[in-house]
């Protein structure tokens, strides 16, 4: 499928946990992003990662575009950003796509729009989202680059595990699951769901929210299989190391009766576990009639 020749063993991370910028002022969080992409790369950073609609905008009409300033960051400084924005659908009627972009280190872009959960309701009423959301039928696109295979996922999509495990069965080896704000009485559930995913696809799961003021709790972090090995509440900017290798070899191991000594997760779930005949039957009867 196009990457069997990606092999890196190690892959550096570059997290964003932003103090962001509210509407009407969010177009400031542009020039934010790209000097924060120049100092991760200077770290080393292979990717560098932000939150969910950073740095925007975050309501319709959308008054600017951070897409051609983001990639040509990306360009500059070799290194492949992920990033969210708003895509105008309807200006007079505020509708848009939620939208991740990756910019690969070459300028090209590849963008996810939300899938979960039917819209509009997400996004209005707030104070500072404000557009009428609309679902996407995405592909679930994978993207092969030469420091791994990278999915892209939303904020709330992390308790939709369907969306995940599409990704995953693409080949997507790190995903990405940025998020919005404050998850106030959610934090402790959200958390055990970045991780949970990260388990069940034998896979790399990544997350960064926006934070208004230093009052507030953030969510960054990094998952493994096995274990989670990086995470903070603070706003700030954060470079972890990961290991594909290892997520690697428990995709291509099997599990077994003394897997238990190997490994602090199950191998095989996505090949030696996975029954798709049955997959037609998970719905019940009248609701897979009512999605045909």
């Amino acid at each position: 499928m196009g990457w069997t020749n990606i092999r890196p063993m190690s892959l550096r991370l570059g997290l964003v946990q932003p103090i962001a910028h509210h509407p009407p002022d969010d177009e400031r969080n542009v020039a934010d992003a790209v000097a924060a992409i120049a100092r991760l790369a200077k770290q080393g950073a292979h990717v560098v990662m932000f939150p969910e609609t950073y740095p925007g905008p975050w309501r319709m009409p959308a008054r600017f575009n951070p897409t051609e300033a983001m990639a040509a960051a990306a360009k500059e400084h070799r290194v492949c950003v992920e990033f969210g924005t708003l895509e105008p659908i309807d200006e007079s009627a505020g509708t848009a796509y939620n939208t991740l972009v990756l910019a690969l280190a070459d300028g090209t872009t590849h963008a996810y729009r939300r899938t979960h959960p039917p819209g509009p309701w997400l996004y209005t009423g707030g104070k500072d989202w404000e557009f009428q959301y609309v679902a996407a039928d995405d592909d679930y696109t994978v993207v092969p680059t030469e420091h791994g295979v990278f999915g892209q996922a939303m904020c709330s999509e992390v308790y939709v595990p369907e969306v995940a495990r599409a990704l995953a069965l693409r080949g997507a080896e790190v995903l990405f699951m940025p998020a919005g704000t404050d998850k106030r009485k959610l934090w402790s559930t959200w958390r055990t769901l970045l991780w949970a995913r990260a388990i069940e696809n034998i896979a790399i799961v990544v997350s960064t929210q926006n934070m208004w003021d230093r009052s507030e709790r953030g969510l960054a972090l990094v998952a493994t299989p096995e274990e989670i090995i990086f995470e903070s509440t603070e706003p700030g900017e954060f470079v972890i190391d990961v290991d594909l290798a290892r997520v690697r070899a428990m995709r291509a191991d099997v599990d077994g009766v003394a897997s238990g000594t190997v490994y602090a997760s199950k191998a095989g779930l996505l090949t030696q576990w996975q029954r798709p005949e049955m997959y037609r039957k998970f719905l019940p009867a009248e609701s897979a009639s009512r999605t045909r």
